[in-house]
């Protein structure tokens, strides 16, 4: 196995972790969220988004290797780049919500909407985080299949997502 690929199955490796560390602060944080009053909606789509992210993992890797997609530095660090900001910023929005962010859709009602850090300037910057490195993750090996699979099922995901959690903000603001 040439060495970019066996990087390249670390990076992937190491994205796979933080998103097990995501599942350990999102748990924690559903905790705090239920033990406050949250109440929790949209749960008919993430079993779909967590195969969506699961299969974005997974297609990278066997992409790659099947497929015996080249490392093509031009075009790899650039989407190393957007990959490293990508972990940034999402990190940037779990630390800003702290406890009420969480993979799934829980609201505490009579809590504040947030807006300092990213929502100090868009609505859903975490969503911002996910477009990027749902492209950029697989470019980073030249796995383009798996990126435009993975953007083209995430589209109609996101916007079931951004709905349900704008009418779940929407309800615990009118209680």
């Amino acid at each position: 196995m040439e060495t970019s690929l066996l990087l390249y199955g670390v990076l992937v490796v190491l994205v796979g972790f933080e998103r097990v560390a995501e599942l350990v602060v999102s748990l924690r944080n559903a905790k705090w969220s239920f033990a406050q009053g949250g109440v929790e909606s949209g749960q008919g789509h993430y079993p779909f988004m967590v195969v969506l992210h699961t299969g974005l993992l997974a297609g990278c890797l066997v992409e790659a290797i099947l497929a015996d997609r080249p490392f093509i530095p031009a075009l790899g660090w650039i989407m190393l780049a957007v990959v490293v900001a990508s972990q940034a910023l999402r990190w940037w929005c779990i630390t800003t919500l702290g406890h009420q962010w969480n993979t799934r859709v829980i609201v505490v009602p009579g809590l504040q909407l947030v807006a300092k850090g990213p929502y100090q300037w868009m609505r859903h910057p975490n969503y911002v985080a996910v477009v990027l490195e749902g492209a950029a993750l697989p470019l980073v090996h030249t796995s383009w299949i798996t990126a435009v699979v993975f953007t083209v099922l995430n589209i109609p995901l996101l916007a079931v997502r951004i709905r349900t959690e704008e009418a779940a903000l929407t309800l615990a603001a009118a209680r």
